[in-house]
């Protein structure tokens, strides 16, 4: 009797490894949307346009960045690539959208608006920004030196 309950255990336990390990791993991407790491072209593919308006100050305005080599019109191409890199890994990226159905605070940044185009980490990029509330401004803080610093 012993025996067989043994070999029943041990049989269970390979047909569920056995099916565990024949499961499409696709079945897991709705679960964790996974983004791969960042891809450095050495033909300088890191290259995005930031349109900057309602900041005022000499801070609107179109202005170029590329990076790896840091580079463009960009005010501080340098510190803008530093924070994009840092905020780049698997899985994330530093021009993610607010998500919807997030609890924000309502509260108003101001009328500044930016539109964030190109190519960062071998991907596209298309994002906007806005200080709408307090979830739209934590998105925009996120990102200076990329966008200009406007303080509390």
């Amino acid at each position: 009797m012993l025996r067989r309950t043994a070999f029943a255990v041990a049989t269970s336990a390979v047909l569920s490894f056995a099916a565990l390990s024949a499961a499409p791993a696709v079945a897991y991407t709705d679960t964790f949307p996974l983004m791969p790491l960042p891809v450095t072209d050495p033909e300088g593919a890191d290259h995005l346009t930031v349109t900057v308006s309602g900041v005022g100050g000499g801070k609107d305005g179109t202005f170029e960045l590329d990076c790896h080599p840091a580079g463009g019109s960009h005010p501080d191409a340098r510190a803008a690539c530093e924070q994009l890199d840092r905020n780049t890994s698997w899985g994330k990226s530093p021009f993610t959208s607010a998500r919807h159905g997030e609890l924000c605070t309502m509260q108003y940044g101001g009328p500044a608006t930016a539109h964030v185009t190109g190519t960062w980490a071998g991907r596209p990029v298309d994002a906007t920004y806005k200080r709408s509330n307090g979830c739209e401004i934590a998105r925009w803080d996120a990102l200076v030196p990329v966008l200009p610093g406007l303080g509390a």
